[in-house]
């Protein structure tokens, strides 16, 4: 058994995993032999520029088109280098409607995205999106039941004043243990198995389906149009307050996952393997699979079902760097918040002055791509038969 104490291994070559890539390090630091590929840093400085500017393109766009010099003077408004006149509407319309869904849009991208590249790397399958695999549809089930059993309980005055933390909680935990059910449901052999995780994924969101449906049924008008909401996704409830629960349970889950990054280069090569190389696999598949789902629920508390950003942007990441976790954590995170920002723009305007719900959108572009990483594996599969 190898020590307690033993070094950390990391992948950093940007093909395939194999042995011969593997180097021992107890930091995430390049090796003599072993450098970092220059394309990884670059591509990693270019997308924490262009998330800036895709958000300064947000507050811009709108039904009340505003200028990049209206943005900055509602921002230093009070200051002296502060000349040109904003009306009292412009700077409503940033401060209270757009900046505050900037805000919650970049914080569910990112969160989402570092989801999937946590899943994925867990469970050695590109196509472990939350969404298909079942476990948003844990977090759906968590949230919902809160808002309709708990508006049976407390009355909705009650419940409209705690709302913002026990349905997140409640989605937190339902998207936990749907979770670890999946995983366990999954394995076949010691191993999770591509196929079985699909079937049970198929499963888990038909009984979610009739679940939020029976929900729905005995549901009154209010809880209604709230639960249209949660099934259709959007951020037309984004606001200050609701800033507040989204930071406190998404940000640390974000800084802990890119830490086990090295555990999750060793696991690509296999459970076996990674166990021989010094990772407590089992210990480590528990933490990564908390933190994904507990990040996953929050996600769907907050802005309900947004498909595909956990599957797109690391599929996006690794296709361009490689599978090396140091970068594909980060870089991924940054990308579902740009994705789903520029997405958000596009919800507000291809149907205006209505608002396309989100979700609807993600999922016209996500669902091509989900169909081309199945039919590339097929051909790769076939290819090494």
């Amino acid at each position: 058994m190898p020590r307690k104490n033993s070094p950390r291994f990391l992948l950093i070559d940007s093909q395939p995993p194999a042995k011969d890539y593997l180097v021992t390090s107890r930091e995430s630091k390049p090796v003599p032999g072993n450098p970092v590929k220059p394309r990884r840093i670059w591509l990693l400085l270019g997308l924490a520029i262009a998330l800036p500017i895709c958000a300064i393109y947000a507050l811009i766009i709108g039904p009340m088109d505003l200028s990049v010099g209206q943005i900055l003077s509602i921002f230093s408004r009070g200051l002296l280098w502060s000349e040109i006149e904003v009306s009292k509407a412009a700077s409503v319309v940033i401060w209270e409607i757009r900046l505050p869904r900037v805000f919650l849009s970049s914080l569910v991208g990112c969160g989402l995205a570092m989801a999937g590249c946590a899943m994925q790397g867990v469970f050695r399958n590109p196509l472990a999106d939350p969404g298909i695999i079942g476990v948003s549809g844990g977090g759906a089930i968590g949230a919902i039941t809160m808002i309709v059993i708990g508006g049976r309980i407390l009355s909705h005055e009650v419940l409209d004043s705690v709302s913002l933390y026990l349905v997140p909680i409640s989605a937190m935990i339902g998207a936990i243990l749907m979770t670890f059910l999946i995983y366990q449901l999954s394995q076949k052999r010691g191993n999770v198995d591509m196929m079985t995780m699909l079937l049970v994924g198929i499963a888990i969101n038909a009984l979610t389906g009739a679940f939020i449906g029976y929900l729905t049924f005995i549901s009154d008008d209010q809880e209604l149009r709230t639960l249209t909401f949660w099934n259709l996704g959007s951020l037309g409830r984004a606001n200050w307050e609701l800033i507040i629960p989204a930071l406190i349970f998404i940000i640390p889950p974000i800084f802990i996952l890119p830490r086990y990054s090295n555990s999750l280069n060793a696991l690509l090569l296999s459970e076996t393997d990674a166990r021989y190389l010094g990772v407590d696999t089992a210990r480590t598949k528990r933490i990564l699979i908390a933190l994904s789902a507990a990040l996953v629920g929050v996600t769907v508390a907050l802005c309900g079902g947004i498909g595909f950003i956990a599957l797109v942007a690391p599929h996006m990441i690794r296709s361009t760097i490689g599978p090396d976790h140091r970068f594909l954590m980060p870089c991924s995170s940054i990308l579902g918040a740009i994705l789903l920002t520029l997405g958000d723009v596009g919800s507000r305007t291809l149907a205006a002055p209505a608002e396309l719900p989100i979700g609807i959108l993600t999922s016209l572009i996500g669902a091509p791509v989900f169909l081309y990483i199945l039919i590339q594996r097929k051909k790769h599969s076939a290819f090494g038969a």
